[in-house]
């Protein structure tokens, strides 16, 4: 069975209603990396709304999303995690034991 490709794709945030296309974008399994300084310029209460929106919908379907630099978004699809260091530091200093021991007791 062939799969279709994905692609790393650079998107700008000009307006509200590019908020849309975007949701499209990452539904379809490709990775975004969004410039949101052009709808920034324009409004900072619009950018927030699309932020927020952005962020609940691909939480919705599993994708992640995270800052990226002063400018930038990026956006990814179910299966892809963005790495983060403060994510990383707390997962590696819960020992894999007592991790499994809490799941286990449905206190993790």
């Amino acid at each position: 069975m062939a799969h279709s490709p994905l692609y790393v794709k650079a998107l700008p945030l000009q307006e509200l209603n590019d908020v849309e296309a975007i949701k499209t974008e990452v539904g379809t399994g490709n990775i975004l990396i969004v410039r949101i300084t052009p709808l920034a310029k324009k409004s900072v209460d619009e950018t927030k709304l699309a932020i927020t929106e952005l962020t609940d919908h691909v939480k919705s379907i599993g994708g992640d999303i995270a800052r990226l630099g002063e400018e930038r978004i990026v956006i990814t699809p179910p299966g892809v995690r963005i790495w983060r260091r403060e994510t990383a530091a707390a997962e590696a200093s819960i020992p894999a034991a007592s991790f499994r021991e809490e799941t286990l007791r449905g206190t993790g």
